[in-house]
C-alpha cells in the first residue's frame, strides 16, 4: 500500500522465500516447544479434560506433578509469539496509514477500508489469543 508502484522489486520470489521459510522455521520451534512440554509431563490420573480442545493448558491441569515451570515456559512460548506477531502486525499498520497522508482522499478511502477491516480480524484473533496465554493457572468462582 505505501510503495504500490513498486511492489514487483520489493517483493520478489527471494523475498518471498525467505518470508514462508521463516514463518515455517518459527512455527516448527514453538510447535517442537510445546511437544515437548506436553511429553516431558507424568500423567498417572484421569485422561479426561473439561474442554472441547485439548490445549497445553488444560492439559497441565492433569499432570501429577508441580507445573508451575511448565507454565511458566509455556506463557512465554505462546504468549511471545502472540504477542510479537500482534505488535508487529499493528506497527506495520501504523506505518501504512502514516503513509497515507501523502496520497489523495480517495486513494486514503480504498486503503483506509482495507486496513480497518484486516486490523478488525487481526484483534479478533490476537486478543482472545494474547488473553488465554497469559492468564494465570488459578480458576476463578466465575470461571
Amino acid at each position: 500500500i505505501c510503495k504500490s508502484p513498486h511492489y514487483m522489486s520489493i517483493m520478489s520470489w527471494r523475498v518471498c522465500n525467505v518470508l514462508v521459510a521463516t514463518a515455517s522455521v518459527a512455527s516448527c520451534v514453538h510447535s517442537s516447544a510445546q511437544i515437548y512440554l506436553a511429553l516431558s509431563l507424568p500423567f498417572c490420573g484421569p485422561n479426561v479434560t473439561d474442554h472441547y480442545l485439548c490445549d497445553l493448558q488444560p492439559l497441565l491441569k492433569l499432570a501429577c506433578t508441580d507445573t508451575h515451570v511448565t507454565n511458566l515456559l509455556l506463557v512465554s512460548n505462546s504468549g511471545a509469539i502472540c504477542t510479537v506477531g500482534f505488535v508487529m502486525l499493528m506497527f506495520s499498520y501504523v506505518i501504512i496509514l502514516h503513509s497515507l497522508r501523502n496520497h489523495s482522499a480517495e486513494g486514503r478511502k480504498k486503503a483506509l477500508s482495507t486496513c480497518i477491516s484486516h486490523i478488525i480480524v487481526v484483534i479478533l484473533f490476537f486478543g482472545p489469543c494474547i488473553f488465554i496465554y497469559t492468564l494465570p493457572t488459578t480458576t476463578f468462582p466465575m470461571d
